[in-house]
């Protein structure tokens, strides 16, 4: 599409892709295949050097996959995007193709518990040094910065606590010392934040979550300018982290719908957080749409809106946030987000499963913390089953 930036999200959602294929299918087709056939050797081998070619081999690109891109890129705001297998596939190759042994990463404290998993255990294996940092404080950043330092990575709003990091100013203070910054952007969707428009370089996304919306699929994304994404592609080349076309195809027709989801997720979210604050057996409610929440100033500068997704504390200890957690009737125990379908989870209970007591301390996971990802339902309706589950602590 051109003028994409006059453009509204709702309407990029459904014609971003319109110039990627000539078809005449109102529901584009899904290419389900491993390889493409070449009419001569000098079309092979052209089609064999170029970086994400659509029609050679599908895990160097597809037209479905092709088709996906170009709506999250245009969502972003980005000049392109690829997708991977997952949300970690896209974390790892975009981390992995930035760093070399001897390199210095510096992060948050506070990440989904896969990049935690990356960036404190296997980024140091292959020589690379990291420093977490409070994501709160953009002084920590910058003092964390050495002469080594060749990328920032942050998440915000960070899974599950909620807290924020201010990107623009993060990223100034790394484009000053010649730094990439990434950003896991899974948590607000580009209709709630636009990173790349506040500064950063690169940005992440499980597809697994709003973008998808239904909870039937695995998916990543990873949005920057075209020159980085040729690179970032020869690692995915390698590591091999190829998205199905069937996935890429459910992943686009979500995204169609992403837009009008998010700004029911948002009024739901704010209804939910608001009615939890006021509830005399909940200790704490981390959600930034909350003027109690101690970033909310800086939500409401670099978010749009605050999202269906956030944590709170139950007013007593483990035992009793699993009485809760068990009293819980239409709401769904399962991990994941973003879906149609409210799901909660014990978050001590699923990060103690994954990560070791520090690390689990050191995201400020709290025993009592549950993090709940409001699906479509009537806000009425979730607050009902809240309500009855707080009866049986």
């Amino acid at each position: 599409m051109t003028h994409e930036s006059r453009i509204r999200a709702e309407t990029l959602a459904v014609h971003a892709d319109q110039d990627v294929e000539e078809t005449a299918d109102v529901a584009p087709p899904i290419h389900m295949t491993s390889t493409f056939a070449a009419s001569s050797a000098a079309e092979f081998a052209e089609m064999a050097t170029v970086p994400r070619h659509p029609r050679y081999y599908t895990r160097d690109g597809n037209p479905t996959h092709q088709r996906v891109e170009a709506v999250i890129a245009a969502l972003e705001g980005g000049e392109g995007a690829t997708v991977t297998a997952s949300g970690m596939g896209a974390i790892s190759t975009t981390l992995l193709s930035l760093v070399r042994a001897g390199d210095h990463v510096v992060a948050q404290r506070n990440h989904y518990m896969g990049s935690s998993k990356l960036l404190g255990e296997l980024l140091p294996r292959f020589g690379v040094g990291v420093t977490l940092v409070d994501q709160t404080d953009v002084d920590a950043f910058r003092e964390a910065i050495t002469d080594r330092t060749v990328v920032v990575m942050v998440e915000t709003p960070s899974n599950p606590t909620c807290q924020l990091t201010d990107l623009a100013a993060v990223a100034a203070l790394a484009r000053e010392r010649g730094v990439t910054t990434i950003c896991d952007n899974t948590f607000a969707s580009p209709i709630n934040q636009r990173p790349l428009d506040l500064g950063i370089d690169v940005v992440v996304h499980s597809g697994t979550k709003y973008l998808g919306g239904h909870h039937d699929l695995l998916a990543g994304a990873i949005v920057t300018t075209n020159e980085r994404l040729d690179e970032i592609w020869h690692t995915s080349q390698v590591l091999g982290a190829v998205l199905g076309p069937l996935d890429a195809w459910l992943m686009l027709r979500g995204i169609r719908t992403l837009p009008i989801r998010v700004r029911q997720h948002n009024e739901t979210g704010c209804a939910v957080a608001n009615w939890l604050e006021r509830q005399p057996k909940v200790a704490a409610v981390h959600y930034p749409g909350l003027p109690s929440h101690p970033q909310h100033e800086l939500a409401r500068r670099q978010m749009t809106g605050f999202g269906g997704t956030f944590s709170f504390q139950v007013d007593s200890g483990y035992a009793e946030t699993e009485r809760f957690m068990a009293g819980l009737r239409m709401t769904r125990q399962a991990v994941s987000l973003g879906g149609l379908e409210t799901l909660a989870v014990h978050a001590a209970a699923m990060w103690n499963g994954f990560l070791s007591d520090e690390q689990v301390r050191e995201a400020g996971v709290e025993p009592n913390m549950v993090r709940i990802s409001l699906g479509l339902e009537a806000a009425e309706d979730i607050v009902a089953d809240l309500e009855g589950a707080l009866g049986a602590v």
